[in-house]
């Protein structure tokens, strides 16, 4: 038999949980609240005559009834209009404190006004103050005392299926406040906050949280507290910060969240804060966020003008036209064989006008075209005549072009060429490809072929219409075919996670970095210039495993190894940025270097390229084929005339 209660528990929960209550929420808060003023108003009165019932027979009570129907409606119109029936009581937090303070400030004032103009009663008027501040009190403390409530209840309840887990929160600011109060309400975290952790606060308390240490006490705490689950809730922490957190985690079962952006006391809830938490991620890591760009600079040759981007069914230029959407082109074209992820990225700019004010001017088309097929592309240049060509149209997967190096040539060298001479012929005003560190002293077909594209455009560079541009950089995190998605499968599958060496190391670039600094290099463009990405610090593949590893809950070489499968054909240990004889300088963008141009012979070039298209195109067998790209990149090919300006 439940004891009086439990039962009492068990029938609120039904209550609330039906759907009679769901349906009326609103309005049965709206009648609570109504209660609330109304016994405010009667307990108020009743303090300023001392409870004298004597004063009702002095003509006053007369005047109350017109004053009661004035009180309904008008409390009922303030409530309504600061939308205080819409607000949940679980969630009372700061915004919903001013709002009722300023429902009943505007009510109470009007009714001082009402009572003033209509019967000039003091007691009335009074009154009206008294019970102002009562209903305030009321109002706050029955939401806070609910709020106290279930916040309770869930902690001695815990998890249906499982135990809370105890948790530590780096950060003891303002979002690691507000995040404090959302885990306490969100039963999915599964956690109990124990501690904070703050290099500036340590010793404090924090809404009865201890702050127990600074960030470098994690592992300590860890231990000592069985920590199941930590939160980052410091947006603005470092990237060398975040990798030391992850390395302290290492060798313990603990789950890792961070906040993606930064959150004010007073603007912000705890349910809206929660659903910026997310699982840290390896970019986390390696990325350094968002870069800061010459807005203005940019805006210049893209705004209102005609943009073509090749390869934007790739990752690449599809991150590059999501960025060139932001500044506002008068007509945006994707371009790409693969319709699949054309089709997907238009979706996406669709989706984004329907929901986005500011967008409807821009016309987004897509294009089934290969870069290969010159006459088509011809075609396509003279009707669009696009002022603004991105490059990103590449076979970039290296074992693949190791095995058929003839399609590297066809579409890497051949294709390029096609674009570049179509876009001075139409007079385009700028064109920027994107190249790669692989064409830099290159090992493989692709790479070699890379590298002709870098030596095509500095060919062209004095062709008085197009500025032209190349932008070089590493590794691209997340992108089809990079290390990391193939890692994220292997540990889904339950590993073992495979590198080709131990030792290997390589530069890595989020997306939108890569593509945000291509942006930026677009406006530097002029005669053949190559720009270099600063990838910041090599990382070993062997230490990014492990760092995956221990982000997906994982122990390294306890739950899931890692094994050595050794180098493939034409791989390098490590990767460079640009070539010995490559004189490199700043550019107004620290991230951004520019290399000083080669003089290359146009004529002896195409000769070059021209040998290499019938070799593509006859039954030349692959090993040939990768000899003769080889050799037409050796450090002493004969058309470069001079090593650089």
């Amino acid at each position: 038999m439940n004891p009086p209660g439990r039962y009492s528990k068990i029938m609120l929960k039904k209550i609330m949980h039906s759907q009679f209550y769901r349906k009326y929420r609103s309005l049965i808060l709206l009648c609570l609240d109504m209660v609330i003023v109304m016994v405010s108003f009667v307990l108020a009165y009743m303090l300023k005559i001392n409870f004298d019932m004597s004063e009702f027979d002095n003509g006053i009570k007369p005047r109350l009834w017109g004053v009661t129907a004035f009180v309904i409606a008008d409390f009922l119109f303030f409530f309504w209009v600061y939308k205080i029936p819409k607000s949940l009581w679980t969630y009372i937090s700061a915004k919903e404190i001013f709002s009722i303070v300023k429902a009943v400030f505007f009510a109470c004032l009007t009714l001082e006004i009402f009572v003033t103009l209509t019967y000039r009663e003091a007691q009335i008027l009074t009154a009206v103050v008294i019970a102002g501040v009562i209903i305030i009190v009321l109002m706050l403390g029955g939401r806070v005392i609910y709020r106290a409530l279930r916040e309770y209840e869930y902690q001695r309840s815990g998890v249906p299926g499982g135990r809370l887990r105890n948790a530590l929160i780096i950060g003891a600011g303002d979002s690691g406040y507000i995040l404090l109060k959302g885990i306490t309400k969100h039963k999915y975290y599964q956690a109990r906050p124990v501690g904070f952790l703050d290099d500036a606060r340590a010793g404090s308390i924090v809404s009865g949280i201890p702050v127990l240490g600074t960030i470098e006490d994690l592992a300590l705490y860890v231990a000592k507290l069985d920590i199941g689950i930590v939160f980052i809730a410091i947006p603005s922490l470092t990237v060398s910060r975040k990798r030391y957190i992850i390395d302290s985690l290492k060798h313990f079962n603990c789950e890792v969240k961070v906040m993606r952006r930064s959150v004010d006391l007073v603007d912000e809830d705890e349910d809206s804060i929660t659903s910026k938490i997310k699982d840290i991620s390896i970019e986390d890591l390696l990325g350094r966020g968002e870069v800061e760009l010459e807005q203005d600079e940019i805006s210049e040759y893209i705004r209102g003008k005609t943009v073509l981007v090749t390869g934007a069914g790739g990752t690449i230029g599809g991150q590059l036209s999501r960025e060139i959407f932001k500044f506002h082109p008068k007509t945006l074209y994707l371009l790409d064989v693969n319709e699949n992820g054309l089709y997907m990225l238009e979706q996406d700019f669709m989706r984004k006008k329907r929901q986005e004010k500011g967008y409807d001017d821009i016309a987004v088309i897509s294009e089934v075209l290969s870069i290969r097929d010159y006459k088509a592309m011809d075609l396509f240049m003279r009707e669009t005549k696009p002022d603004v060509v991105y490059h990103a149209a590449a076979h970039k997967h290296v074992p693949l072009m190791e095995t058929r190096p003839m399609e590297a040539v066809k579409n890497n060298v051949i294709g390029t060429r096609n674009l570049i001479d179509i876009s001075i012929e139409h007079e385009v005003e700028r064109l920027i490809m994107i190249s790669t560190d692989k064409a830099v002293n290159p090992t493989t077909a692709m790479g070699a072929t890379k590298r002709m594209t870098e030596l095509l455009l500095q060919s062209r560079r004095n062709n008085g219409k197009t500025k032209l541009a190349a932008v070089r950089f590493g590794n691209v995190l997340g992108s089809n075919g990079s290390v990391i998605p193939i890692f994220k499968r292997q540990i889904e599958t339950g590993g073992p996670v495979t590198v080709t060496s131990k030792e290997i190391v390589r530069y890595f670039m989020t997306v939108p970095e890569a593509a945000q600094l291509v942006l930026q290099a677009g406006y530097y463009a002029d005669k053949g210039e190559i720009f270099v990405l600063d990838m910041g610090e090599p990382v070993r593949i062997l230490s990014l495993a492990e760092n995956m590893i221990s982000l997906s809950g994982y122990r390294p070489y306890k739950d899931i190894d890692i094994i050595e499968v050794g180098l493939r054909p034409g791989e390098k240990m490590y990767e460079e940025l640009s070539w010995s004889d490559e004189d490199t300088e700043k550019t107004k963008n620290n991230l951004i270097f520019k290399n000083h141009i080669h003089y290359v012979d146009k004529e002896k070039l195409d000769c070059v390229i021209d040998e290499l298209e019938m070799m593509a195109n006859s039954d030349i067998d692959r090993k040939t084929m990768k000899e003769a790209i080889m050799m037409g990149v050796s450090v002493d090919y004969s058309f470069v005339t001079e090593r650089h300006s």
